[in-house]
């Protein structure tokens, strides 16, 4: 029998997932989506195109391929309807390839003005939400009030709707908040209708019997592990389950059925938004990082904060993912620093520290570096592991003995062409 492969972020999300999944998709028969929703920017580039999904697997430019989206995600009609149109506007048989998990919630557009207003209210507090709606439909999901996709076939959805909803409009009054629901009522009715042509089906019984038939399956994360709502810098995270486990229960596969985990990471750090970065730089080299790197949101177009790679955070999330493989992505970014540095142990309350530790605020917190050199050469049109340059292969080498996991693919640009297979 066959197991299931689980493909997901190591740092604080933005690591280069969807162009990994592009890349390995012809290996599987199924990419299926486990948590999250359209605050997941996926960029996948190939013939001189680049294209960002949201919410549908990045497994659907692929010909043999189907794309399931788990339970465990929350959709935007509006913003799934999008999606369809401009995949059908490059010749991508949507209908035929992507399947919807009828447990997957849905986002109303009073989910969005409750993420907005939330936000609003907390200021300086604030924690960097995408608002678009996720944290208030788990919140309804958590709550039992939750609409699902399945509900889409019952007679009783638009009473469902409505209930929902005036419990929203009570939230937002609570709120002061002001809003107009007319035209996004109008436009997320219309976008249901166009749901309605996808397939629904129990992607619990899909993905199960798919293993049990020795289908090849790979179940791919949104954010990263840094972000998930239990291990990560909480209250500065998501609101899922964006850790292997998440695919268990964001899919319905069961613990013994879960083959490789392959951790993406990238060969420094970057987050958007609010909450701690141990290893931040908040200055000219940050800066430069972040223009070489193209480091703004591919959701919002916020420019990502940048530093260097935190060993103990990512022994971190190796450890909490059980990873057997990583990828590692951005080389070609680092390639004009004469030196690297990498945070190697933490300084927490004067003590020297080489693990994660509950508290990660920058009070508690600092981060202890050593200094390595830096490859100066361009990376780009690199094609194979015996071009790369020897401070690179260090590098590497320094990274896979302090996590104690292999490095198996290293990316070398955004193409899918500009991947190394070590």
């Amino acid at each position: 029998m066959s197991k299931a492969d689980v493909l997901l972020g190591l740092q604080w999300g933005d690591e280069g997932k969807g162009k990994i999944v592009d890349v390995l998709t012809p290996d599987y028969d199924i990419i299926a989506r486990f948590q999250g929703g359209p605050n997941a920017g996926h960029t996948l580039e190939f013939n001189g195109i680049k294209h960002v999904l949201h919410t549908i697997p990045s497994g659907i430019f692929h010909p043999t391929a189907t794309n399931v989206v788990g339970n465990g995600v929350v959709i935007d009609p509006i913003v799934f309807k999008k999606e369809i149109d401009a995949l059908v506007k490059l010749g991508v048989d949507v209908n035929s390839k992507l399947v919807i998990s009828k447990r997957a919630h849905l986002i109303l557009p009073t989910h969005i003005f409750l993420d907005k207003a939330s936000e609003a209210s907390k200021g300086e507090k604030k924690i960097g939400s995408t608002q678009k709606g996720i944290g208030p439909t788990y919140m309804d999901k958590t709550g039992r009030n939750g609409l699902r996709v399945g509900d889409i076939e019952t007679r009783e959805f638009r009473d469902k709707y409505n209930i929902l909803v005036e419990k929203h409009k009570q939230l937002l009054s609570f709120h002061n908040y002001e809003y107009n629901l007319g035209p996004e009522e109008d436009k997320w009715f219309e976008a249901i209708e166009s749901l309605k042509q996808l397939q629904f089906v129990e992607t619990e019984h899909f993905i199960n019997q798919a293993i049990k038939n020795g289908k090849r399956v790979l179940a791919e994360g949104a954010q990263g592990s840094l972000l998930d709502i239990d291990f990560g810098s909480y209250p500065f995270v998501t609101s899922s389950n964006t850790i292997c486990a998440g695919a268990c229960n964001g899919l319905g596969i069961a613990p013994n059925k879960i083959g490789n985990v392959i951790g993406i990471f990238k060969a420094y750090c970057t987050r958007v938004g609010s909450g701690p970065f141990p290893t931040e730089l908040n200055n000219e080299l940050g800066e430069n990082m972040r223009k070489i790197g193209n480091e703004y949101g591919s959701t919002t177009g916020r420019p990502r904060r940048t530093g260097w790679l935190d060993i103990p955070a990512l022994n971190y999330a190796v450890m909490v993912n059980g990873v057997t493989e990583l990828m590692m992505m951005k080389a070609d970014v680092l390639s004009s620093f004469n030196d690297i540095e990498v945070c190697t142990h933490y300084d927490y309350n004067g003590k020297l520290i080489d693990y994660l530790p509950y508290n990660i605020d920058p009070n508690y917190l600092k981060p202890v570096t050593i200094k390595m050199k830096g490859w100066n050469t361009d990376l780009t049109n690199i094609d194979s592991r015996e071009k790369l340059p020897e401070a690179l292969i260090e590098y590497i080498r320094f990274i896979e003995k302090s996590v104690g996991a292999p490095i198996t693919i290293v990316s070398v640009g955004p193409d899918r062409k500009q991947t190394i297979r070590m």
